[in-house]
């Protein structure tokens, strides 16, 4: 039996997935999963028995990925499941970016009860007009799940499209209309695009992509969306250009002191993820991350190691995390000398790999040997 802590409430449909061998409770106290949305963990106390942590949703900044990256536990994400509800909020912004919907809106409830509603909305209708988005440019900063689909959908209203990714992975490229222009530097983005998105993860490499250099080299007027991270847009700089006319509207999922309530900022309470259907997808996907590496130590969609997936055999099966230094994969096949390796995948990322084996026999005392090894962080035994 397996022992799944939650953190948060996670959707039903997400926590019906689990087997019968898993007991799924926010009191368990020696998990050996934990299943989170936006718990912030940076203190939390890891137990011995914990091998993965979860997280119902794509970022992962309140899960402290080092410290489990040096105790050996894997953290998931879960990418992709909420891009269809992030997409729409987007396309949403982008025509909140335009006209002043949502002033216009709020006049509205204040000249309600005085005399003659419609004459005043004739004459006062002017000052919440903007452009339609048809004919217009789009560029779209990061194309992963979230951004093709917003550069798809945004081609369908009649936009012509930027998108710059270096990062482009082939089955992103697959799910990218061929009519979206490849953009090869941020700088055509900047020169060409009326409206401009950001999807990329906040690391500290993206922190301010949007900065005061780079809105210089933007047009006259453009509109700027961020409903992927607050940081990845300097406030102050966003602040100037909004006060000298630069840009005319910047739409955020990320209100904070300096943007709230600035003219000109259209801030929403971070809905971007935040629909009944995101949340069932990412707790499904988290879910299923966490059986098949407790089942069958496989790793996907981690964010601190190496994809590496091995279908079963039904042979018995080791993982090991280790250090990513030379040597490794020789030493601890050596410690399995003597027992016919079946099968077995080795990937490595950053400062950490994972070495999975399937054996013919699993001799007593064989982790153990493993365990010895100079740069192993941790060894478990699967089935």
């Amino acid at each position: 039996m397996y022992n799944v802590k939650t953190l948060n409430k996670i959707s039903k449909i997400g926590l019906d997935e689990f087997t019968d061998s898993y007991t799924v409770s926010e009191d368990c106290e020696k998990p050996e999963a934990i299943l989170v949305r936006s718990a912030k963990m940076h203190d939390y106390a890891f137990n011995p028995e914990l091998v993965c942590i979860a997280r119902a949703g794509a970022g992962v900044n309140n899960i402290p990925c080092d410290r489990c990256s040096e105790n050996g536990i894997v953290v998931f994400n879960t990418p992709g499941a909420n891009a269809n509800g992030v997409k729409e909020l987007v396309l949403c912004a982008l025509l909140l970016a335009s006209r002043d919907v949502v002033g216009g809106i709020e006049w509205v409830k204040k000249i309600a009860g005085t005399e003659d509603i419609p004459a005043q909305v004739e004459k006062g209708k002017s000052a919440f007009v903007g452009p339609e988005l048809q004919g217009k440019s789009l560029g779209v900063i990061g194309l992963g799940a979230i951004g093709a689909k917003i550069a798809n959908d945004a081609l369908s209203l009649g936009m012509k499209v930027f998108g710059y990714d270096p990062y482009l992975s082939v089955e992103a490229a697959w799910r990218l209309s061929s009519r979206v222009i490849h953009a090869t530097d941020l700088d055509t983005i900047y020169a060409n695009c009326d409206y401009i998105t950001i999807h990329v993860p906040y690391m500290p490499s993206t922190k301010h992509t949007i900065n005061a250099e780079a809105i210089a080299k933007m047009k006259d007027g453009v509109r700027i969306i961020n409903l992927a991270r607050g940081e990845l847009v300097d406030d102050n700089a966003l602040l100037d250009a909004l006060e000298n006319g630069k840009v005319a509207r910047y739409v955020t999922d990320f209100p904070n002191d300096s943007v709230a309530g600035v003219p000109g900022v259209i801030a929403i309470p971070h809905l971007g993820a935040s629909t009944p259907e995101s949340e069932d997808n990412c707790a499904v996907m988290a879910a299923g991350e966490i059986m098949d590496y407790v089942e069958n130590g496989n790793i996907a969609n981690s964010v601190n190691m190496p994809r590496a997936v091995l279908p079963r055999t039904g042979n018995p099966r080791i993982g090991v995390i280790h250090k990513n230094i030379p040597e490794m994969i020789a030493k601890i096949t050596t410690a399995a000398a003597g027992v016919n390796i079946e099968h077995m995948v080795n990937a490595g990322r950053g400062d950490y790999a994972y070495t999975l084996l399937d054996l013919a026999s699993l001799p007593e005392g064989l982790a153990d040997k493993i365990k010895c090894i100079d740069g192993v962080i941790r060894v478990r035994i699967i089935g």
